[in-house]
């Protein structure tokens, strides 16, 4: 329990820090007024829209009202879009955490699967493959993946749309794009680690009994190999939800990502703080479900 109430603390000083933080840092990038209205905007016009949206009034002050518009979970309207902000980011995220609890969930079933029957015969043909496979898979990067993918098979080849969200034809790029890399990773960690576990004397006792190798992996082995593994799948996972910006720019997905780099570009401040805090509050929730899972697979970590 400590640990928990520990965890929920640090979160929230860094989610009150990260707040503090990006709140000034959009302060920096200039005066949304000359890029919302005209470049022939007189000066009455602009004067009023610095006092519409309180542009006006000191930073301090600003920040003071935005603070106290946080917790009563009022982000203020889009300058773009004249909607709620917080409306516009959950229907963003909501794509976001689509793609990113689909891409994760294939992604961490295949490397388990894949990476402990590797390890279970360490140096054969099927381990060295699977090897020199996830390690070119950990290393490409996910722009030229998904530059390379659009070309050869929705451009060359027409497969599968270029962008949007409308089929399910149009998910199998960006999952599959965002699916190679964290497979490499995770993959890795699931060899290594189970490497690691059959050499204990628990699943030499189970050989010994003559226990099918089914269960030695998958029963008395894979449970035990998890820990280091869910820690990668979660950093993965975040990963995913703080944003695949390159993915989703490049195949026009409607997810967070790509709405952050799109706010950033029209200086929406209050679209940007709602993106980050709704992302830092989902990462924050996430970290804690790790926390519970390491929990369940090790009962030592719950005294």
């Amino acid at each position: 329990m400590s640990n928990v109430s520990s965890r929920i603390v640090s979160s929230l000083f860094s989610l009150v820090a990260l707040l503090v933080l990006v709140f000034f840092l959009t302060r920096l990038t200039g005066d949304p007024a000359t890029l919302f209205l005209p470049v022939d905007a007189t000066p009455e016009m602009i004067a009023n829209f610095r006092e519409l949206h309180g542009l006006n009034d000191p930073v301090l002050v600003q920040f003071g009202r935005y603070v106290w518009d946080v917790v009563h979970l009022d982000f203020g309207q889009s300058l773009t879009q004249a909607r709620p902000a917080i409306t516009v980011v959950f229907e963003a995220f909501t794509w976001t955490l689509q793609l990113a609890v689909i891409t994760i969930v294939l992604v961490s079933l295949c490397a388990i699967v894949i990476g402990a029957l590797a390890a279970f015969r360490p140096g054969g043909l099927f381990d060295r493959a699977v090897s020199v496979l996830s390690l070119i898979g950990a290393s490409a990067p996910d722009f030229w993946i998904a530059i390379v993918a659009m070309i050869l098979f929705a451009v060359n080849l027409g497969w599968v749309p270029t962008s949007g969200t409308g089929t399910a034809w149009h998910w199998i790029l960006p999952i599959a794009v965002l699916f190679i890399r964290p497979f490499g990773l995770i993959l890795q960690i699931v060899r290594g680690s189970m490497l690691q576990s059959f050499g204990s004397l628990y699943v030499k006792t189970a050989r010994a009994k003559g226990v099918n190798n089914r269960a030695i992996i998958f029963v008395h082995t894979l449970r035990n190999a998890m820990l280091p593994v869910i820690t990668v799948i979660g950093d993965q996972a975040a990963a995913m939800l703080n944003g695949a910006v390159i993915v989703e720019t490049i195949f026009g997905f409607p997810g967070v990502g790509k709405l952050m780099i799109d706010s950033i570009l029209n200086r929406d401040f209050n679209v940007i703080l709602a993106a980050i805090m709704v992302t830092a509050v989902a990462i924050f929730l996430m970290n804690l479900l790790i926390d519970a899972a390491y929990a369940l697979l090790d009962p030592r970590i719950r005294t």
